[in-house]
């Protein structure tokens, strides 16, 4: 039994150590199994990693000599691109500077602006050489089987890229993009700014000039002188010169023009130029806008000498190291937008307007105008750009030299053609005989004759036909005998011989008076002046006598003194002879109430005869037998007037009616009369 016992605890004890054994194998197999897990990722990435390190022994593999070779050519490649790279981190540190404001260090700005362009130009001159050698030692290593092909390819891509975005550097935009491209865009952005710069340089400086009173515009010769400060013009020439060096001139220059005729305009405007823009429809004739003529003179004057002058030297300034072509252009841009094509215009509309006497001397004035700014004119629009203002300017002068030279020759056939209209009912000066006689003495007065006569000297040139010294003279002189002419015919068609003797006295003083002391007066002379004198001196006594000195007689005395006892025959006489007075004096009152003397020292001298010559003759008949008669109930109807009633009405004769002056449609301007008196009496004719 004890050995029985002995020999089980032998077995347990085994079963024990055999299950420690077992459990001590599972363990082990269980870590065995643990680090068998752990190791096959990293068998994965030993495998993943072996072209890499197959790749980094490769050169030690690779032949010796390019192995020897490979540093010397990596490190010329990459010195240029290192190069490269260290401007292109320049340029980027350079945009904080060039985003700020220029207006605050202009010079600084610009010397920046000035340093990204010189940046950007190496860039674009060297990162193809960069390119180029980096292409190069790739190709070395492809070609020796010094580096990984993966890592060769990609370094073939980038650079295929890198050469594509190189050479796609063309022209305009394409060119444009690829600078953006280089710089992210800050060199457009650089410009933009200067270009604000420019446009705010100008503006601030640039202030209309004071205008003085429209009267006085012509007394100003002055100059006016160049409107923007010195320091304003050296920046806006230095910005000019970046934007230029950047192809922005046009843009520039499209700035300074709207600024500166947008100024030269708000200059203009205080002179209400609105007239300037009025079409030959709107009007009737050049009587109708002559104000405007005389206006147009002086205000193209003063554009022309103050305001386009000042912008022509201040082109000059601004643009001078660009070129003639360039400030020109510049300048003829400023005056067709200020509107100097305008002013040319306005003159051109008048010369479309239909022929008119008065439009002679319009044209005459538009032309001394033109004239007395001719060496401006040359000046400041000589230049090739101006064509445009030459060629209206030369088409205008055209214009006004035919026109003038054709109204003058076709006045004598005018005035020729009028004697075939009937006379003045008035008996007055008719419209064309003061016109003329005024028009003509206006002609070769000191305003007009020198300026005729240059104008008709070349019309005259023009047709290759001479124009003789005194040939405007003896023209005048043609036209005022034709006036004679038109007076002797006229005077025949008066079937009123009273009448026509009354207008013979009007017209041949008219003729004396308003010639004698003129030019005209001169050449035709004292003896052809004296003859007027005379005719009108014989006229006014036969008008006289054959009308109003017929009154008197009826107031004779005949037989008076014989009744002298006799009051009731006497009476009788004298009713009787006053009826046939006032009958006759109402009779030749009337007929003659609507005749006019407008010459103010004729119409008083006539008057003053017939007061003469009828006051005094019933002034002493009043007095006499006057009284044979007040105090019969119909007193009335025989003492009709006061001596003081009638020397008024006669007094008050001829008075011209005030009519508007014209050319040969019109008449000269006159005294108003207005007579607001009865000069009618029945009460006592003795004063």
């Amino acid at each position: 039994m004890m050995a029985e016992s002995t020999g089980v605890d032998r077995g347990i004890q085994s079963l024990i150590a055999a299950r420690k054994s077992l459990k001590l194998s599972l363990e082990k197999s269980k870590a065995i199994g643990l680090a068998l897990g752990k190791t096959g990722p990293r068998f994965d990435e030993i495998e993943q990693r072996l072209p890499l390190l197959e790749a980094a022994v490769r050169p030690i593999r690779a032949d010796g000599e390019a192995l020897k070779d490979v540093g010397g050519n990596i490190n010329r490649a990459v010195g240029p691109a290192a190069a490269v790279l260290k401007v292109f981190d320049a340029v980027h540190g350079l945009e904080k500077s060039l985003l700020s404001d220029p207006k605050n260090d202009l010079s600084s700005y610009l010397s920046v602006l000035k340093r990204l362009e010189e940046a950007l130009k190496f860039l674009g001159e060297n990162c193809g050489l960069a390119i180029q050698w980096l292409e190069d030692i790739v190709e070395y290593l492809d070609d020796h089987h010094v580096a990984d092909e993966k890592y060769l390819s990609n370094l073939k891509k980038s650079l295929r890229g890198l050469s594509e975005f190189h050479n796609d550097r063309g022209g305009g935009e394409e060119k444009e993009r690829s600078q953006l491209r280089l710089d992210g865009g800050l060199r457009n952005a650089a410009l933009d700014k200067l270009e604000n710069e420019f446009r705010r340089l100008l503006k601030d400086n640039s202030v209309p000039l004071p205008m003085a009173s429209p009267s006085s515009l012509g007394d100003q010769a002055c100059i006016a002188p160049s409107q923007l400060p010195v320091t304003v013009i050296h920046k806006l020439q230095a910005i000019l010169g970046r934007l230029r060096a950047n192809n922005r001139l046009d843009k520039c220059i499209s700035i300074y023009v709207e600024v500166r005729s947008l100024n030269v305009r708000a200059s203009l405007q205080a002179l209400d130029l609105d007239y300037l823009d009025i079409s030959v429809s709107e009007f009737n004739d050049v009587q109708s806008i002559e104000g405007y003529i005389a206006q147009w003179g002086n205000h193209l004057e003063f554009a022309v000498k103050h305001l386009f002058e000042a912008e022509f030297k201040l082109c000059n300034d601004v643009f001078e190291r660009l070129g003639l072509n360039v400030w020109m252009d510049c300048f003829l841009k400023i005056a067709a937008q200020a509107g100097m094509l305008a002013f040319l215009q306005f003159g051109k509309t008048v010369t479309d307007s239909k022929k008119d006497p008065i439009k002679l001397l319009k044209l005459l004035d538009i032309f001394t105008s033109l004239n007395k700014l001719r060496a401006d004119f040359n000046r400041l629009f000589g230049g090739a750009a101006c064509i445009e203002i030459q060629n209206f300017t030369r088409d205008l002068i055209k214009r006004i030299i035919d026109g003038a030279a054709e109204i003058f020759w076709e006045l004598l056939v005018q005035v020729e053609i009028q004697k075939q209209t009937p006379p003045p009912s008035d008996g007055g000066v008719p419209r064309l005989v003061s016109f003329v006689t005024d028009y003509c003495n206006k002609l070769i007065g000191d305003k007009y004759k020198s300026t005729l006569t240059q104008v008709l000297l070349i019309h005259k040139s023009w047709r290759s036909e001479r124009f003789q010294d005194n040939q405007l003279m003896v023209e005048v002189l043609r036209i005022i005998k034709a006036i004679e002419q038109n007076l002797d015919v006229w005077m025949k068609a008066y079937p009123d011989q009273t009448l026509a003797h009354f207008f013979g006295m009007n017209n041949h003083w008219h003729l004396y008076k308003n010639l004698k002391g003129t030019n005209i007066g001169d050449h035709l002379g004292d003896s052809w002046l004296k003859e007027h004198d005379q005719y009108k001196e014989y006229y006014a006594t036969v008008f006289l006598r054959d009308s109003w000195g017929k009154l008197p007689s009826h107031l004779s005395r005949e037989g008076l003194i014989l009744f002298s006892g006799g009051h009731a025959t006497a009476r009788d006489l004298v009713k009787k002879r006053l009826k046939a007075f006032n009958d006759a004096f109402d009779e030749m009152y009337k007929k003659q109430a609507s005749w006019v003397l407008p010459e103010k020292d004729l119409r008083d001298r006539v008057c003053q005869q017939i007061v003469q010559a009828i006051v005094p003759v019933y002034r002493s008949y009043m007095q006499n037998y006057g009284p044979l008669v007040e105090k019969d109930a119909s007193s009335s109807k025989y003492v009709r007037y006061t001596v003081v009633a009638l020397e008024k009405i006669l007094s008050s004769l001829y008075m011209p009616k005030p009519m508007r002056y014209g050319s040969f449609k019109g008449t000269p301007p006159s005294e108003k009369f207005k007579n607001d008196v009865d000069l009618r009496r029945t009460t006592s004719a003795v004063v």
